[in-house]
């Protein structure tokens, strides 16, 4: 009965984990052809149509533009960008760094 109560939650069938992944590279793949900003430190990952943007950039305009990308891609029914973070002058200012 205890392994029932920290059950959590249906597991993803292998299509969906692979529809998952190549929703993911098309949105590494347009991060990358941004002729703008330099996406090459941000890692992608999508959850049933959700992605979830990672790593860092060097602007706030930057954050704004890979949700902009992202949600532009067919098939992304939300953005995560919360664990998107600003490196400003090749220092890490980030919590994850102390």
């Amino acid at each position: 009965m205890l392994l029932n109560a920290c059950a959590t939650g249906a597991p993803h069938p292998a299509s969906a984990d692979g529809a998952d992944q190549a929703l993911a590279n098309r949105i590494y793949t347009a991060l990358n052809a941004d002729p703008w900003y330099f996406y090459r430190h941000v890692d992608v990952r999508v959850d049933d149509g959700v992605a979830d943007l990672s790593g860092y950039v060097w602007s706030a305009d930057a954050v704004y533009q890979a949700r902009r990308i992202a949600a532009a891609t067919p098939g992304v029914r939300r953005v995560v960008t919360s664990r998107l973070e600003l490196e400003r002058n090749g220092l890490d200012n980030s919590a994850v760094a102390r």
